[in-house]
């Protein structure tokens, strides 16, 4: 229970400073913005624990989860344009 809380807690830091770096205007609000970075903090988390980066039960690090946060925004960019 304690490293999902780490998880998220880092993924909201993670969630304010990719919405800083990525470039573009992004619509979403604070909440959108730290809901992304919570999902990019527990996907770097699994893609790590999959990948053997991390330990069963470790969580991902601060600029993994920075990463993965600025990849769901890319991501979402680009879904939001098709639509």
């Amino acid at each position: 229970m304690l490293s999902l809380l780490g998880t998220i807690l880092i993924g909201f830091i993670a969630g304010l400073i990719a919405r800083a770096l990525k470039p573009g205007d992004d619509s979403g609000g604070f909440i959108f913005t730290t809901i992304i970075g919570i999902a990019g903090a527990l996907g770097a988390t699994y893609l790590g624990q999959a990948l053997h980066w991390y330990g069963p039960g470790e969580t991902a690090g601060f600029i993994m989860s920075v990463v993965g946060a600025i990849v769901l925004l890319f991501v979402w960019g680009m879904i939001k344009r098709k639509a």
